[in-house]
């Protein structure tokens, strides 16, 4: 680990504040060494889901149909606002909602966890539907709960009319989108459980819903995620994959052989970019009484780590960061650009402790990545609590 350089910082931002702030990404890699790969898809993307990286893109950024791909950010929606255990109760609009359908009847109730297992397995367009009057209140408040999460994710070519993936006009996401949207989903252990599951026995069914995702059988270590097909948006997928701890999830839209450009995609990610831990979490830092906040894992390209330098950067002790234990952070740099940030602290000092998350780089020191803001705001005020009148150690 290289030499630090204390640079003295004085923020004006609290810290439940950055909390709050969204999830960033980072843009396609560039690098010359690994060999050219390519698709048959009109676009594509390949992301490191810890590390957020976008390993490669080709017409990434361009607005397209998307079809069920649409149900990725209905389920984590639903998992974020709804209860698991609520009974979903099927309206007449529900089961009434055409495409494919796990065959809901008018009135038939189910639990919401149930419901998701439907939606993500079996893509049903009556569970969205459902699910989203439930959870919304109504479709169209519900619809308005996906696009504040896309902006919340930091979806900035998205839009999403309804919670199904209906082609409908406004209705479009991208390759590059959707793949931190699903970097994002994975990081939910809920979510990250559904679309793993091969098969799934619901009450009140004889019959288990099988997933269509049929990487999960044909790939070594799939884990996910969704199918997508309607006739204008033609083949869609969302596959992930974990190896040796690194997990990576590819995107192809519009895409007749999918399921092998996934399968290439997935090898040429894990063989050219492999997760590398860059600092561990309670590692001391070289000639300062700190240690690191959390774990930092990046994929790097070959010849890439060479390039990897740091700086410290110090909290003014006058911060209320200062007062919540945290002592600075560590911001990487590969080459001229930032990546990433760790925050630093006092071992023996009073500190909010972090949850091993991802350190994307921004401000989100303290960012619950997968909770929504209302769950990170109570459980950041509840250990801001602690730390000032409770004792040095926050739990």
């Amino acid at each position: 680990m290289r030499q630090f350089i204390p640079r003295p910082w004085i923020t004006a931002m609290l810290a439940l504040a950055i909390a709050c702030a969204g999830m960033p990404f980072l843009p396609a890699a560039k690098a010359a060494a690994a060999p050219p790969i390519y698709t048959n898809a009109q676009a594509t993307s390949l992301i490191d889901v810890e590390s957020g990286r976008i390993l490669y893109s080709e017409d990434g950024d361009k607005p397209m149909l998307i079809a069920s791909l649409t149900k990725i950010m209905t389920a984590i929606v639903a998992i974020e606002h709804g209860k698991l255990t609520d009974k979903v109760k099927t309206s007449k609009r529900a089961a009434g909602k055409e495409g494919s359908s796990i065959y809901l009847k008018l009135g038939e109730e189910m639990t919401l966890e149930e419901m998701l297992y439907g939606l993500m397995l079996r893509s049903g367009n009556d569970a969205a539907t459902a699910i989203a009057e439930h959870v919304g209140g109504s479709e169209e408040g519900f619809v308005y709960l996906m696009n504040e999460k896309a902006k919340m994710i930091g979806l900035m070519n998205s839009q999403f009319m309804n919670p199904s993936g209906l082609d409908q006009k406004g209705h479009y996401s991208t390759a590059n989108d959707l793949a931190k949207l699903t970097a994002y989903a994975m990081h939910n252990p809920v979510f990250k459980e559904i679309v793993k599951t091969k098969g799934k026995l619901a009450s009140g069914r004889d019959y288990k819903w099988m997933n269509k995702n049929k990487m999960l059988n044909m790939y070594e270590g799939a884990d996910g995620v969704k199918t997508g097909y309607t006739k204008a948006a033609l083949r869609c997928l969302v596959s992930s994959a974990t190896r040796d701890t690194q997990q990576l999830a590819a995107v192809t839209l519009s895409d007749r052989s999918d399921w092998v450009d996934h399968s290439r995609l997935l090898d040429w990610g894990f063989a050219n970019f492999p997760l590398d831990e860059v600092v561990r979490k309670g590692q001391p830092i070289a000639g300062q009484p700190l240690a690191a906040g959390r774990t930092f894992r990046y994929p790097f390209g070959k010849g890439e780590r060479a390039q990897l330098t740091n700086k410290l950067v110090l909290v003014s002790p006058m911060t209320m960061d200062y007062t919540l234990g945290e002592r600075g952070r560590i911001e990487w740099y590969l080459g001229a650009k930032k990546i990433a940030e760790t925050p630093v602290y006092d071992p023996d000092g009073p500190r909010i402790d972090l949850p091993e998350k991802p350190a994307w780089s921004s401000a989100d020191r303290t960012a619950r990545l997968n909770e929504p803001w209302t769950y990170v705001f109570a459980s950041s005020l509840k250990q801001v609590l602690k730390v000032l009148f409770g004792g040095k150690e926050a739990i």
